[in-house]
């Protein structure tokens, strides 16, 4: 009996060892060892190429990127008479170098087109649906293999509500430049995979139904939409079952779903810039505690609701709150990302960890 117990007070040592080992062991690991699915982030390279520590952290947890701005229209194609690849190849280069997928953000997007196209495009209509044609061709056919997938179309629907937005591209060339779009990126690049991609449409009832509508619209006339990016620029207070709702709606489709630009605030905006609304003053251990727990049910959420298959994967749009777009774009302190301002992780990491694992 003395023996017996002895073995299993030996089992009990042996089996807490090798737990500790294994908790060690996904501690030390970055959010890209603990998925099937890739995790990406925002990035800018030039900044990561001069700041060691955020280049370190954003190795050993992505593996996907997404270039903030720099493969932007008005990067691409500042004028008529150029095109300016060096930005676009340097986050190649970087991707490549680092062995991370790249996904082209964005060809068509309303803010995205600079000023020159949208005077010229307003007084010529057949030029402007050329040179839909010709920018979209050049652009993904020079980095056809290269980039994994892209938005094709981002934004085609107003902040609010089932309404298209009322672009350049919206009132000269109508509806039709969306399946345009995409027809001309897939010609270009047919392995690429091929996203509409936008903000809202996961708590907005009448804008999600309405972008299903064209996306189903699109999937009956044969133009080749492989996915829907879901932005997922969220509060702490969206409540999860609307969330749910919309991925289930999405997954419908059958396409493939990205959480393509994953962050989550505290304080409130109209979603337009400097429409900030500063409610909270500073970061408590409660407010961290309570964006933890929304990262760690998104991820839940995304796993459980969609299948392996559709599960094009999770994107951050930035991942330190030194760096976050929100500060400057709604004028307001906020921290909606997993490290804080000086680049350590916050609870909202270990979590999203813990629900990836």
């Amino acid at each position: 009996m003395k023996k017996y117990f002895l073995y299993t007070l030996l089992g009990c040592v042996i089996l807490s060892v090798l737990f500790s080992f294994e908790n060690l062991n996904v501690e030390n690991k970055g959010l890209k060892e603990l998925t099937t699915f890739p995790i990406g982030t925002a990035v800018r390279v030039d900044q990561l190429q001069s700041d060691a520590k955020l280049k370190e952290l954003q190795i050993h947890n992505f593996n996907s990127i997404t270039a903030e701005n720099d493969m932007k229209m008005y990067n691409v194609k500042p004028n008529e008479e150029e095109y300016n690849w060096e930005k676009v190849d340097k986050v190649i280069a970087y991707g490549d170098t680092n062995e991370q997928r790249i996904f082209g953000h964005t060809l068509i997007w309303h803010s995205g087109t600079p000023d020159w196209v949208e005077k010229k495009g307003r007084k010529d209509t057949l030029w402007l649906d050329n040179f839909l044609k010709t920018y979209i061709f050049e652009y993904v056919s020079r980095y056809k293999g290269k980039v994994d997938g892209w938005d094709v179309v981002n934004e085609a629907f107003d902040t609010k509500g089932g309404n298209y937005r009322k672009t350049l591209w919206y009132d000269v060339l109508g509806k039709e430049y969306i399946a345009k779009a995409f027809s001309y990126a897939h010609e270009a690049d047919p392995a690429a995979k091929l996203f509409y991609n936008d903000f809202n449409i996961e708590r907005d009832t009448a804008k999600l139904h309405a972008m299903l509508k064209m996306v189903n619209d699109l999937k009956n006339d044969n133009v080749p939409i492989s996915g829907i990016g879901f932005q997922m620029h969220i509060r702490v207070d969206v409540p999860d079952e609307i969330i749910e709702y919309s991925l289930k709606k999405a997954v419908e489709t059958g396409l493939q779903i990205h959480l393509s630009e994953v962050d989550i605030i505290f304080n409130k905006h109209d979603d337009s810039k400097n429409g900030g609304v500063q409610k909270y003053q500073e970061l408590t251990e409660e407010m961290k505690i309570a964006q933890a727990e929304k990262y760690k049910n998104l991820v839940k959420m995304y796993k459980e609701i969609v299948p392996k298959n559709q599960q094009y994967g999770i994107t951050f749009w930035g991942f330190t709150d030194r760096d976050t777009w929100v500060r400057s774009f709604f004028n307001i302190d906020d921290w909606p990302c997993l490290f804080d301002d000086n680049l350590e992780p916050k609870p909202a990491y270990y979590a999203f960890k813990e629900a990836l694992n």
